[in-house]
C-alpha cells in the first residue's frame, strides 16, 4: 500500500512539474523597436537565470523632436506559461540615459544625463525555430533635469534569436 502511494505521489509531482516548466532559452539576442516620446530601436539581450526567470539588457537609441537619447536598461523578468510556446512576463528594472539636444544655433548644443526606474509586462511567442517575438509595455519614471520626473510608457515589439 505504501509503495502505491509513493508511486502515485511521484507521478502527480512529476506531472505538475512538467506542466509548470518553462521553455525559455538560455540566451536570446535581437532587437526591440518601439515608441514612447520618440521612435527608436534597442539591441536586446536576455539571459535565463532559471526555468522561469531571466535578465534582459537593452541598449538603445531614441529620436524625439528636440534631439536624441541613448539608453541602457536592465530588467529582471518572471516568465509564466500561457500555452505551448506562448508566455507572459513581468518584472522590475531601471537604467541610465544620455540625451543630446538639437539646437538651431551652431555651438549651442547641450546634453544631459538621467536615470530611470521601470517595470515591464508583456507577451511572447517561441516558434519551433529559434525565434522569439514579443510585445511589451515598459512604464518608466525618469529622474534628472531633462525628464522632469515624468512617467513614460515605452511600447515595443521585439524579435530575438534564441541560443
Amino acid at each position: 500500500m505504501t509503495k502505491r502511494i509513493l508511486i502515485i505521489v511521484a507521478f502527480v509531482l512529476g506531472t505538475i512539474s512538467t506542466v509548470q516548466s518553462q521553455e525559455i532559452a538560455e540566451n536570446a539576442l535581437g532587437v526591440r523597436i518601439g515608441d514612447n516620446d520618440g521612435f527608436g530601436a534597442e539591441v536586446s539581450y536576455q539571459r535565463a537565470l532559471s526555468g522561469n526567470n531571466r535578465l534582459e539588457f537593452d541598449l538603445g537609441w531614441r529620436d524625439f523632436d528636440g534631439g536624441n537619447i541613448i539608453k541602457l536598461a536592465g530588467i529582471y523578468q518572471w516568465v509564466f506559461n500561457l500555452d505551448k510556446g506562448f508566455n507572459w512576463y513581468v518584472g522590475p528594472g531601471g537604467g541610465i540615459g544620455f540625451v543630446d539636444f538639437d539646437n538651431d544655433f551652431p555651438g549651442d548644443d547641450s546634453s544631459d544625463s538621467f536615470f530611470f526606474i521601470a517595470g515591464d509586462i508583456g507577451i511572447e511567442y517561441n516558434f519551433d525555430i529559434p525565434i522569439l517575438i514579443s510585445l511589451d509595455v515598459r512604464p518608466e519614471i525618469g529622474f534628472g533635469d531633462f525628464v522632469d520626473d515624468d512617467l513614460d510608457f515605452d511600447i515595443a515589439l521585439g524579435v530575438r534569436y534564441q541560443f
